[in-house]
């Protein structure tokens, strides 16, 4: 796939967003409804928002595979990741944020190309924040270069954890062993409620270090090709594969400013894993 091509289809896509943004905007009045899980909520616009960006890109291009939060939950399973260029959709991420009037919510849209992330595109309409990269050509905000902060010390960074995620059952052990390390070193916990902004927040420097174990394709994609664009490191947090390479269809992942630091913090959350397991035995 030429560079001249995937432009093109960046170019498409955030003018998509943008209008997208608009309606998120301006959203009122509207129910809220939960899915599975407690914390899971779904409004008319996130239903709204990708079936606008789905229908859109398909007009331009037809041949082209979509794996969208809401049409997954509709289908009752995750589609599987091919060659073909594939839009990996996120219309509200932070939808509790969002029904909260807290702007800190977003659209999220990635592409893969032969299963490789190549774009991310990331609106926060509420506080006019566009995030976007495409491979090889650096992170942007709103149209200027960003990059992760300059810290080599894990006592020196600001650690973004998920931990509403902790509700879950099979979560709850792995995320509080992990928070009881990591509390003990890192200069601040945050917690936002967004994974998108989390792993952008990241990329610009406003937080270090973003951690989140048991998300979905959308919570990702787009925000992890941001945050190596602006010189981050991205890998895998499962126990079963801390510190390999990130998979984008099984999103357990922690977000660097680079890779000394995510090496420290993966030594803590080994120590907790550990910790854990000797304990349930």
């Amino acid at each position: 796939m030429s560079q001249e091509k995937i432009f093109e289809y960046f170019k498409v896509a955030v003018e998509l967003v943008k209008e997208a943004g608009k309606i998120v905007k301006e959203a009122k009045n509207f129910e809220v409804e939960r899915k599975e899980e407690v914390w899971d909520l779904v409004t008319v616009y996130d239903k709204k928002v990708e079936d606008i960006l789905i229908e859109k890109l398909k007009e331009k291009y037809p041949a082209h595979d979509f794996i969208g939060e809401e049409e997954t939950y509709d289908k009752g399973h995750l589609a599987e990741l091919t060659d073909k260029p594939t839009w990996i959709i996120d219309p509200i991420d932070g939808t509790a944020n969002f029904v909260r009037k807290l702007p800190m919510s977003c659209i999220s849209v990635g592409l893969t190309i032969q299963k490789d992330l190549v774009l991310g595109i990331v609106l926060n309409p509420f506080l006019d924040q566009l995030f976007t990269a495409i491979k090889g050509n650096g992170a942007y905000l709103n149209e200027k270069r960003i990059f992760t902060r300059k810290v080599n010390r894990i006592e020196q960074t600001n650690y973004n954890y998920e931990l509403s995620l902790a509700r879950a059952e099979k979560y709850r052990d792995l995320y509080l062993y992990r928070l009881s390390k990591i509390i003990a070193k890192a200069e601040g916990i945050r917690s936002l409620g967004s994974a998108a902004l989390g792993l952008c927040y990241v990329a610009c420097g406003q937080t270090d270090v973003y951690q989140c174990d048991g998300l979905s394709p959308w919570d990702a994609a787009a925000g992890v090709v941001i945050v190596r664009e602006a010189g981050g490191f991205v890998c895998d947090t499962s126990e079963q594969r801390l510190g390999l390479e990130f998979d984008v269809m099984k999103p357990n992942f922690m977000a660097a400013p680079n890779e000394n630091v995510a090496k420290e913090y993966l030594k803590l959350l080994k120590e907790a894993d550990e910790e854990r397991i000797s304990k349930q035995k």
